[in-house]
């Protein structure tokens, strides 16, 4: 019998980056139901707030108000998860645009790094590792773009543009805490709209894959 997809492990690997960015969302979201309270605008304040409080805030040990945080062991797990799926977007990363082998080496390199570092914020060394994280993630960002520019996929390429100018927004306020009231929430959005970005890019990895036209 003629195996019709002949390349359909390879579909469910691609597809799986983005099955871990689904169950990191939900699972962030159930994570915030446990987290008792409290933020730095207001450390009495009940429950997570979606304006005030940091992603991280999930995955400390104890949460803003004082209490003991049950929300960490769920975000952290949710951490890993979307890590390891991003992990396995970088990996696949070079079956999309074919611009070098050497490029893509230090694309996959980069950016498994970026994660696997990231795993591992929520310990006492979460500004350290952030840097580092983003330093990595810069240097694979940069390649993503500049194989999606030779491969004339200007569109997807403005939206990461975008994205990263949300990145360096995010930096510039939180270093110089100019606007700090407006971190927390532009914090969610940008993660969210990377984490779309991402998406889309495996779409596009799919559709390849599938032999369909992009």
């Amino acid at each position: 019998m003629k195996v019709k997809h002949p390349y359909i492990l390879m579909q469910v690997l691609i597809l799986m980056p983005i099955a871990g960015i689904i169950l990191f969302l939900i699972l962030y979201i159930i994570a915030t139901f446990y987290y008792p309270g409290g933020s730095d605008v207001n450390k009495t304040a009940q429950d997570f707030s979606w304006t005030h409080n940091y992603w991280c805030d999930l995955m400390a040990k104890g949460a803003k108000n004082g209490q003991l945080n049950p929300a960490r062991s769920i975000a952290i797990t949710a951490m890993v998860i979307l890590c390891l799926a991003l992990c396995m977007f970088w990996w696949l990363l070079p079956r999309l645009l074919d611009n070098g082998r050497h490029h893509y080496k230090i694309v996959q390199s980069s950016g498994i790094i970026s994660m696997i570092l990231a795993v591992f914020i929520f310990t006492n060394y979460h500004d350290l590792i952030i840097n580092a994280a983003v330093v990595f993630g810069v240097i694979a960002l940069t390649g993503i773009y500049i194989a999606l520019y030779r491969s004339k996929f200007y569109k997807i390429l403005m939206f990461g543009i975008f994205c990263m100018i949300l990145v360096i927004m995010n930096a510039y306020i939180y270093y110089t805490e100019h606007f700090i009231l407006a971190l927390p929430l532009l914090q969610k959005i940008t993660f969210l709209l990377y984490l779309c970005w991402i998406s889309f890019i495996n779409l596009i990895l799919f559709l390849k894959v599938s032999g369909q036209k992009l």
